[in-house]
């Protein structure tokens, strides 16, 4: 399922800093059998993409990147909501839990922006930006930013005046020629499937998944809109 690359991919892959998590196109998913979800979603979802225990080793390992990169700066993560409320908490979580191990403490703060930008399946042009208009504390200050969509919304935060900037997605998705615009930090670069599930929706739907998984015909018109 998953290859670690380094440098330049081509139809399952993208340059990147570090390590990354690229799915192959022929995975097929793990069968839905094998995992407990809501029972209001039989029949709406295909497969369990990614497993949540496969997350979370994920993120510890892109907190791990994190630290070594700017452990010795105030941190400010900027979340994009709602699809990266848990990866963002989650990855603030471990961010401090092995900050800790380290005996050097790290001050982490979160600020909050949302971006919206699909009408059930597809990409619009048409991106909303809604959350502080006065990002004033970001100035000075090491940023992570994690959420999807952040070309126009770094547009918006190097205006603020940050020292550094970084972007942390836990999922870039390859593009019709197989390469893929990857952040800083990435978690797993997937082929172009639609996937729901661990905070990410369809029209509001799925985010209460634990597990990413793919979202079946028969959901994508169950809650259409």
């Amino acid at each position: 399922m998953l290859k670690n690359r380094h440098n330049s991919i081509d139809a399952c892959s993208a340059e990147v800093k570090r390590e990354t998590g690229v799915i192959l196109l022929c995975w097929p998913g793990y069968n839905l059998e094998l995992f407990n979800y809501p029972e209001h979603y039989h029949g709406d979802i295909e497969n369990v993409y990614i497993p949540h225990g496969v997350i979370m080793d994920r993120i510890e390992s892109i907190a791990r990147d994190i630290l070594e990169d700017l452990g010795q700066h105030t941190l400010m993560v900027l979340c994009v909501l709602k699809g990266g409320y848990k990866f963002c908490a989650d990855l603030v979580d471990s961010i401090k839990a092995q900050s800790r191990s380290t005996n050097c403490p790290l001050t982490v703060r979160v600020e909050f922006i949302r971006l919206k930008s699909y009408l059930n399946d597809r990409s619009t042009e048409d991106l909303h930006i809604t959350g502080p208009d006065d990002l004033s504390v970001l100035r000075g200050k090491a940023i992570v930013g994690t959420g999807k969509t952040m070309m126009s919304l770094l547009k918006h935060v190097v205006t603020f005046q940050p020292k550094t900037i970084k972007v942390a997605g836990l999922l870039v998705k390859q593009g019709p020629n197989g390469a893929a615009m990857l952040p800083d930090y990435v978690g797993f670069v997937i082929p172009n499937h639609f996937v729901v599930g661990y905070a990410l929706d369809y029209n509001e739907y799925f985010r209460d998944l634990d597990h990413i998984c793919v979202i079946s015909e028969k959901g994508k018109l169950k809650y259409k809109v």
